[in-house]
């Protein structure tokens, strides 16, 4: 039905202004907002953290005996300290040489650091600058995978638990 202007019954043309009105409404009321992409992004970001300790979890079970280490974890204080910590974890997965090992958990963290600059700059967070890669030393392979994989399983542990500090820069 086309819109005529002119000619047309004042009624029919009232009657077409309300479907119009409230076809825009509804439009509207289904559009998403930035709270609604925002929470969308945090949901993804979980989902990753909690794929990735099952991936970590299927690794640690065809490696040799898992000695127990006891890792200090950065405290998570809010979404852009959360990018920072991830890459610096990035960069020491990136860093290590057992690549058959690490390739999936890589492609996790990478992701998660892409989601949360994602959600760093929907929330109007600063996003600090990635730390450089440094090299690591790798005397002890073995050692070095165990010690990156339980800092990537600490690390998304605490996360999880404080998955509150995901809305807070």
């Amino acid at each position: 039905m086309p819109f005529s202007v002119g000619g047309a019954d004042p009624q029919v043309q009232n009657h077409r202004m309300y479907i119009l009105l409230a076809l825009v409404s509804v439009s509207l009321l289904v559009a998403p907002t930035t709270a609604d992409s925002g929470r969308s992004t945090i949901i993804s970001i979980i989902n990753i953290a909690k794929t990735t300790l099952v991936h970590i979890t299927k690794l640690r079970t065809k490696l040799p005996t898992n000695p127990q280490v006891e890792l200090s974890t950065p405290s998570i204080e809010g979404v852009t300290g959360i990018c920072y910590d991830l890459g610096l974890l990035d960069n020491e997965l990136q860093s290590s040489d057992v690549t058959e090992h690490l390739s999936q958990i890589r492609a996790d963290i990478s992701s998660l650091e892409g989601w949360m600059g994602s959600l760093a700059r929907k929330m109007g967070c600063p996003i600090r600058p990635k730390p450089a890669r440094e090299p690591i030393g790798n005397s002890f392979p073995d050692s070095q995978l165990y010690l990156v994989v339980e800092k990537v399983r600490q690390y998304l542990d605490t996360l999880l638990l404080n998955r509150d500090k995901l809305t807070v820069c």
